[in-house]
């Protein structure tokens, strides 16, 4: 049977054990290498990692070095979802035969980037969500396609700057808005979805227990400030998305069996401008066009707010 993991309350209550090694290739000041060195300590040895292409997975797997302690599949950007549905289904039928203990919990998750979750992978999440595949699948978020040359996917906020959409004249950034994914997983009526935060850690790891705990699929969501697509100075990422958080451009939510609530409360909202200006794929923008994004913002935050039934995100103070 499966062992209830304690609630995180502080870093101290976090494993000791490493699982995610030193000496991988990521940029310096990449927020990943927290995002999945958090998320080993907390899945623990008895795991098996599916990792779409990506950022994380040729960074940390430079032949003949890995970075990873725990099984790990590398796939392509389209099908981690299924590879991990065939992996879980495999570890059943091991479990039926006796070939592997049956009650022994052996954890599967997906690690994607939002190239492989938004766009070219979606179609075989959303068969993995359908079929009802206990795994947890984790989207690293830094908002484009940054290992093939910072192009723009489905999670590219409004204009941002990235080599397909640039800012000039014409084109001022990425014209549409951010796809709402966690929303769209949840149509699926999965056990448990969640949006989280890396510079928010004891938010991120209690739902990557809840996520672990599932009795079906689960989707956590994790915002991944990335020094060289959103061009920013390497010393500032986790200070960037505690502003993601603080001006309401990102909000840490969860749906726990269909029931919606805010997990990180921002009762005074900072302007957005104090999270656009430190990074370079939002220079160039006009006043009118960061005011633009702040209406934005200030709509789905009136949108939460009446989900909920009271004021979670407060309104903004200068």
């Amino acid at each position: 049977m499966a062992v209830r993991m304690n609630v995180i309350r502080r870093a101290q209550d976090l494993p000791r054990e490493e699982l995610f090694m030193p000496g991988h290739g990521l940029c310096a000041g990449c927020t990943a290498s927290t995002i999945v060195r958090h998320l080993l300590k907390i899945a623990g040895k008895n795991t098996i990692v599916v990792n779409a292409t990506g950022c994380v997975e040729v960074s940390t797997t430079m032949y003949p070095y890995t970075s990873w302690k725990v099984p790990w599949i590398h796939v392509a950007f389209e099908n981690a979802a299924a590879v991990a549905s065939g992996v879980e289904a495999a570890i059943k039928s091991l479990k039926r035969k006796g070939i592997i203990d049956p009650n022994k919990e052996i954890k599967v998750i997906v690690l994607a980037g939002d190239g492989g979750t938004y766009d070219i992978g979606f179609q075989a999440l959303s068969g993995m969500l359908e079929r009802g595949h206990k795994i947890m699948y984790v989207l690293y978020d830094n908002e484009a396609y940054m290992n093939t040359g910072i192009q723009r996917s489905g999670s590219t906020p409004p204009h941002a700057w990235t080599t397909t959409t640039p800012i000039g004249r014409v084109m001022r950034g990425k014209p549409q808005p951010k796809k709402p994914i966690g929303e769209i997983v949840a149509a699926h009526r999965i056990p448990y979805v969640a949006t989280t935060n890396v510079a928010h850690f004891i938010d991120m790891d209690n739902k990557f227990i809840k996520g672990l705990e599932a009795e079906g699929p689960s989707f956590i969501h994790v915002l991944q400030p990335c020094t060289a697509g959103w061009k920013f100075d390497p010393r500032l990422g986790i200070k960037l998305a505690r502003l993601a958080t603080q001006t309401a451009m990102w909000i840490n939510w969860e749906i726990d069996h269909g029931e919606f609530r805010v997990t990180v409360r921002v009762p005074k909202r900072k302007h957005v401008k104090h999270y656009l200006k430190p990074q370079g794929r939002f220079k160039g923008l006009t006043d009118d066009e960061i005011e633009e994004i702040q209406k934005i913002v200030d709509t789905e935050v009136e949108r939460i707010n009446k989900m909920v039934g009271e004021e979670v995100i407060g309104p903004v103070v200068e």
